[in-house]
């Protein structure tokens, strides 16, 4: 994790970069991998499991014996914390679920907005160096919720062609109606193409590595849906000297560990505080199990002191960072200058681990600077939003001379004769 000492600004852009693959390779991958999905079905996802998972399957579906198995062989323990956080985010979710009201326009035109859920819904849940069945909770509870109708979940298998019984027992517990064994890209590309066996679905949730991200850029060039660009896991961290450095520590190791392509950014007023959160950066990394993943990480990660708490919230707003933490006493004061951030974590004992767990808020969220202009998941991205409006006698004759003046000022006398038509009609009743 290399420093920087009030780095100029000129120089902040460089210091925002995230570490990525090369993009020729990328897009030939992806490419590739959607041709042979597209060409051979479910036998190309055969083999490309086999060549990226080392699993040699004979069916891609998971059996109802697999997922009732799974339940006993996960601890109680672990089953008692996934209702836990599932209650939570149930709690946080059910409170978006609100019914608009009719507005009346004009007398006589009434107009309102309905939420009609996606029928059909792909869940991606990584799985290969963690299997993240927290993300099973932040997907399927709002698509249920949310009312749709088919919950199709694909997640990597091992190289035993198994996938881990927490992924099941969670996806049974939400409600998914279909899980298959397969992850990557060419999961994204069936659940885009669809296969014998797979269904083409209409929007395709969940986040992944780079190329699972290109994956569904490109099922989004085919007419799929996606949630956003969700790629490698990040988090910023502005500490001020009211932090605790080893809670700092501990909150960056947590998204380094991630992936070797995730990243980190520490940025403080004083460098002193930057000297002893690396310091324990240091020690806590010694005991992680995943630490060589983490290390990789922290290579591609930045701490930066600037010369004022001011300057960190306009270096992140500029950043925009997945996961923004405020490690400071104060954290409330600043809130108001807070622009970009996928979900923001306020003071010492707010972790960013509570966001991905149990607080209750989702943590399928954007990144790569994407939190400028998208949110995080919620019920509102399982859903449609129709619009209806109901036009009376009286309410045509309200706004129709002016739609009547408009259309023909746009030269569309198409639109003015559909309303001419109904006035005059109404001239004779």
């Amino acid at each position: 994790m290399k420093k920087y000492i009030q780095p100029d600004k000129n120089t902040w852009s460089t210091l925002m970069e995230r570490p990525q693959l090369e993009k020729n390779q990328l897009d030939n991958v992806i490419q590739n991998v959607f041709q042979e999905v597209k060409i051979n079905g479910d036998q190309a996802l055969m083999e490309l499991t086999q060549k990226f998972d080392g699993a040699d399957l004979n069916d891609l579906e998971v059996s109802m014996d697999e997922i009732e198995r799974a339940s006993e062989k996960i601890s109680e323990e672990l089953k008692a914390a996934i209702q836990l956080a599932k209650s939570n985010i149930e709690a946080f979710h059910k409170s978006q679920l609100i019914e608009e009201p009719k507005v009346e326009t004009t007398k006589g035109v009434q107009c309102w907005r309905k939420s009609i859920p996606i029928e059909k819904v792909g869940l991606y849940i990584p799985g290969g160096s963690a299997p993240l069945f927290s993300t099973i909770l932040m997907l399927g509870i709002p698509s249920k919720l949310a009312g749709c109708k088919e919950i199709i979940l694909c997640t990597p298998p091992n190289n035993n062609g198994e996938i881990n019984p927490a992924i099941l027992y969670t996806a049974k517990e939400v409600g998914c109606t279909k899980i298959y064994k397969v992850g990557g890209a060419q999961a994204i590309a069936g659940m885009t193409l669809g296969t014998e066996i797979i269904p083409k679905v209409s929007k395709i949730f969940g986040p992944g590595n780079q190329y699972v991200t290109k994956a569904k850029e490109m099922a989004q060039q085919m007419g799929t849906a996606i949630d956003m660009p969700a790629g490698p896991s990040e988090v910023l961290v502005i500490a001020d000297a009211t932090c605790n450095p080893a809670f700092v520590a501990a909150d960056l190791l947590s998204q380094a560990e991630h992936g070797a392509d995730s990243q980190v950014i520490l940025l403080s007023d004083k460098e002193s505080i930057l000297d002893q959160c690396m310091q324990q950066v240091e020690e806590q990394l010694k005991s992680l199990p995943r630490k060589e993943i983490a290390q990789k990480a922290l290579e591609n990660s930045r701490a930066i002191q600037l010369d004022t708490i001011a300057n960190c919230i306009e270096f992140s707003n500029a950043y925009a960072p997945e996961h923004l933490i405020l490690a400071m006493e104060e954290a409330d004061a600043i809130l108001d200058s807070i622009q970009n951030a996928g979900s923001v974590f306020i003071g010492n004992y707010s972790c960013e681990s509570a966001g991905d767990y149990a607080s209750g808020t989702n943590h399928t969220l954007p990144t790569n600077g994407f939190a400028k202009n998208y949110s995080g998941v919620s019920i509102d991205s399982f859903v449609k939003k129709v619009t209806f409006q109901k036009l009376s006698a009286e309410g045509i004759q309200n706004i129709g001379p002016a739609i009547e003046i408009m259309a023909e000022a746009e030269e569309l006398f198409a639109h003015k004769n559909a309303v001419t038509l109904r006035l005059k009609n109404l001239e004779n009743v």
